[in-house]
């Protein structure tokens, strides 16, 4: 026992040199770095560097700040004061994201995360071919076609949620006050549960929470509250067996973030399988109605299935990746668009007048009745209103890539350092850490002009400025980095995009929005959310909902 303690501690004092040695060498090689403008380094906290004010709950303000002030390339101070570059020129994300994608890797720390959370074979937790084969199989899955066969079930699915909300306004249709994030969070998780598992995990009749859904919805504020320490989960995995890691993570009290996120864990992880294992059982059982959902289905989870029997076997996902797949697949699909769908609706209550005229659209295209999906995708004030939404407010605002070797970052446009020398690229050394700055990007004056900051869905009625077009933006999705763009991009945006109308059609023919008297406060975490008051971390945002008694014009 005495030799383990001895080798385990002398692995870790071997780590640390090392980390010491590394720290030394980026400092010397990145010091042309610091010139570049950005916050002062006087705010910065020694350990964290400027991370801490960042990555804070109450951080928006900054980020933005970070964004909008300094220029399409901002110097931060990151771990012990090591520069740390925000990167939102379009030319350099186009480079770091689809040029050179094979130099610019996610970081370790995220990678990392994303082994512990979702599993090591899961779609954000791997990289390189294995990702790509993973890619492979589930891009079916997402195509416009697979959609148009889904929007069914969409709407139906919308169906259940109008007439829940209809039963809590009651009779008398006069507003009262509704937790809007509660019901988008409750639709998105039916509806990824249905179009992806093929499996009802809230049937949207009861005031019921469920384990799954609730696991999926506390996970982006407790991986928030513990972002600074994820360099820990880089280097454990490598000298602390599995067993003795989950046994002093255990060991935290009740209560404790650390805790908690070994709670929404262990759920997600047991309901996953448990689903998964259901249906398999079922299967080679021979139910009937199992047996041809899976010939026959639409869901995702069935088509992979199905794609992964018919596969080579070089191609094939083993059990375990397929498991893998189904929590992120859910994560992703319900907490960006349930949080996206708030932040519209909280929007709409704000600007009334274009609430109304997105009201009035909707009810003269009957899109509440279930239109075909190409239809739907032609309304162009509801198009409109969902991509402004998503180009001010992206629910992820960065991400961090990783040089894996000494590389030049091109500009668009030239940045002047803090002495007045002019730099068209930018030296980066390998090992470097730099965050993909989608709302620099997609709210850059030089792009989209002097209003770029403002929300005005109008915009998107009128052909692109030149200089939008000209950027280049390396996005997937219509000129914005909200999804953001390469190999890796979201590769459910197809589907977030659908559920975002259906759920609009649906709900803004039936039912009027406007501000509650609890001001919304939105949180930074790896998903932007909102909560009632500045104290409160409760995901939540209660909205005065009424019937809407008007006629169509």
């Amino acid at each position: 026992m005495l030799s383990s303690l001895s080798l385990l501690f002398l692995a870790f004092c071997s780590w640390g040199l090392w980390q010491l040695l590394t720290y030394v060498r980026y400092r010397i090689t990145t010091a042309h770095l610091k010139r570049i403008p950005g916050p002062p380094a006087d705010a910065a906290s020694f350990w964290f560097g400027h991370l801490k004010q960042f990555f804070a709950r109450d951080g928006a303000d900054f980020q933005r700040h970070v964004a909008r002030d300094y220029g399409s390339v901002v110097k931060m101070s990151g771990f012990l004061g090591s520069p740390l570059l925000y990167v939102a020129d379009p030319k350099a994300l186009h480079t770091i994201l689809i040029k050179e994608e094979l130099t610019w890797h996610e970081t370790p720390e995220f990678i990392a995360t994303n082994s512990i959370v979702f599993g090591a074979n899961a779609l954000v937790s791997t990289l390189g071919a294995h990702h790509s084969r993973q890619r492979k199989l589930l891009n079916p899955v997402f195509s416009v076609n697979h959609m148009r066969h889904m929007l069914p079930l969409f709407y139906n699915v919308v169906y259940k949620l109008r007439t829940a909300i209809e039963s809590r306004v009651g009779n008398s249709g006069e507003p009262r006050d509704i937790d809007m994030l509660g019901w988008m969070s409750r639709t998105a998780l039916e509806l990824i549960g249905q179009g992806g598992l093929g499996y009802s995990l809230d049937p949207l009749v009861q005031d019921t929470t469920n384990a799954y859904g609730k696991a999926l919805k506390s996970l982006a504020p407790g991986l928030q509250s513990l972002r600074l320490y994820r360099k820990v989960t880089v280097i454990t995995p490598k000298i602390v067996p599995a067993w003795l890691r989950r046994a002093v993570v255990g060991m935290f009290p009740r209560g404790t973030a650390v805790h908690t996120l070994k709670e929404i864990v262990d759920t997600m992880d047991f309901q996953s399988r448990a689903i998964y294992d259901a249906k398999k059982a079922a299967f080679y059982k021979g139910d009937a109605e199992v047996v041809k959902q899976i010939s026959e289905g639409k869901d995702i989870m069935s088509i992979l299935m199905r794609a992964n029997a018919l596969a080579d076997a070089a191609d094939r996902l083993s059990e375990e990746e397929v498991v893998a797949q189904m929590s992120i697949l859910i994560f992703a699909g319900m907490d960006t668009t349930s949080n996206a769908l708030s932040r519209i609706l909280y929007l709409l209550a704000q600007h009334p007048e274009v609430q109304e005229k997105l009201r009035q659209e909707l009810l003269s295209a009957g899109a509440a009745d279930g239109i075909p999906y190409d239809e739907l995708n032609r309304l162009p004030f509801l198009d409109s209103v969902c991509r402004e939404t998503l180009r001010v407010y992206p629910p992820v605002t960065l991400l961090f890539r990783a040089a894996t070797q000494d590389t030049i970052l091109p500009l668009s446009e030239p940045i002047y350092t803090t002495d007045g020398t002019r730099m068209d690229e930018i030296p980066v050394v390998k090992g470097s850490q730099v965050m993909l700055g989608f709302l620099g990007c997609n709210t850059s004056k030089a792009v989209w002009g002097e209003d770029a900051h403002e929300w005005k869905p109008e915009r998107w009625l009128s052909p692109f400025p030149s200089s939008v077009t000209e950027a280049r933006i390396p996005g997937v999705y219509s000129n914005i980095m909200t999804f953001l763009g390469g190999k890796r991009a979201c590769i459910g945006f197809k589907f977030s995009e659908m559920e975002m109308k259906v759920v609009l059609s649906v709900l803004l023919t039936k039912f009027t929005f406007a501000l509650s008297d609890r001001p919304i406060v939105w949180n930074v975490a790896a998903v932007s959310y909102p909560s009632a008051d500045t104290y409160s971390e409760k995901p939540e945002m209660p909205l005065r909902v009424g019937l809407y008694k008007g006629t169509q014009v």
